[in-house]
């Protein structure tokens, strides 16, 4: 097994990308983060008719691969209903999109697809109002007290949402909910101490170890399968967070 690792831009990607084209392999366990550069290579890659499992974000314009991962869009519909749970009255929703670059993943746009929809098929939630605030996660300091004057609940489609957790707690912000997704560290430190609400996790682990064994199936033991399997969406908070906060 040979692992390519890059990092994270689109010139050190399609880099790696080159490399895995010219390499001799008999399947490929693939987790595109840029989502345009992944489609041509996928396109390329499939002329050698080797198995290809998806992991993590799957990609539709491409026929005929397995995936296993989150189904981003209802995750994204999740969130939805996190943020609203329990909250009758108006309600001021604050979209924080925070990258590193401009952010194109699936993942993350079917996140904030289903997010929307969700609102947009609960009538009975027309009170709530939506604002959106895109920074680069290096830019810290460029957020402000006046991004968050009268908002209620904070929606962050990826990992990062601790750098709003930290900024609501140096500030000493009050009455805001809260939701992001994974397990990271610093998420897991927030959540404990009440800054953030709601983390979905999308058991990376699992994906990857799933991954590896439909491979294993497929050019081990030669079975004909083709999938998608679903990984189901977990909901932690601080209660059930349990030994995951060290």
């Amino acid at each position: 097994m040979e692992y390519i690792n890059y990092i994270y831009s689109s010139a050190a990607f399609k880099k790696a990308a080159q490399k895995v084209l010219e390499g001799e392999y008999d399947g490929l366990l693939f987790a595109p983060i840029f989502y345009d550069e992944s489609v041509l290579f996928l396109k390329e890659f499939k002329k050698k008719n080797i198995p290809i499992v998806m992991i993590d974000s799957n990609i539709s314009e491409i026929e005929g691969l397995d995936y296993i991962g989150q189904d981003a869009y209802q995750s994204g519909y999740l969130a939805g209903k996190l943020i609203s749970f329990g909250v009758k009255s108006d309600n001021n929703v604050l979209i924080m999109k925070i990258t590193r670059e401009i952010e194109s993943t699936s993942v993350y746009l079917q996140r904030i697809k289903g997010f929307q929809s969700f609102f947009k098929e609960n009538k009975e939630l027309s009170n709530y109002k939506f604002s959106e605030i895109s920074i680069k996660d290096s830019e810290y300091d460029k957020l402000s007290k006046d991004m968050f004057k009268d908002i209620n609940s904070v929606f962050v489609p990826n990992s990062r949402v601790y750098i709003v957790a930290k900024f609501i707690k140096v500030n000493n912000l009050k009455d805001i909910r809260v939701v992001g997704y994974d397990l990271l560290k610093d998420n897991l430190e927030y959540l404990n101490e009440g800054k953030i609400d709601f983390l979905i996790n999308q058991k990376p682990e699992d994906q990857g170890y799933l991954g590896v064994n439909h491979l294993y199936k497929k050019l081990v033991l030669k079975e004909e399968i083709e999938i998608t399997n679903y990984i189901p969406l977990e909901i932690i908070v601080k209660e059930n967070a349990g030994t995951l906060i060290k």
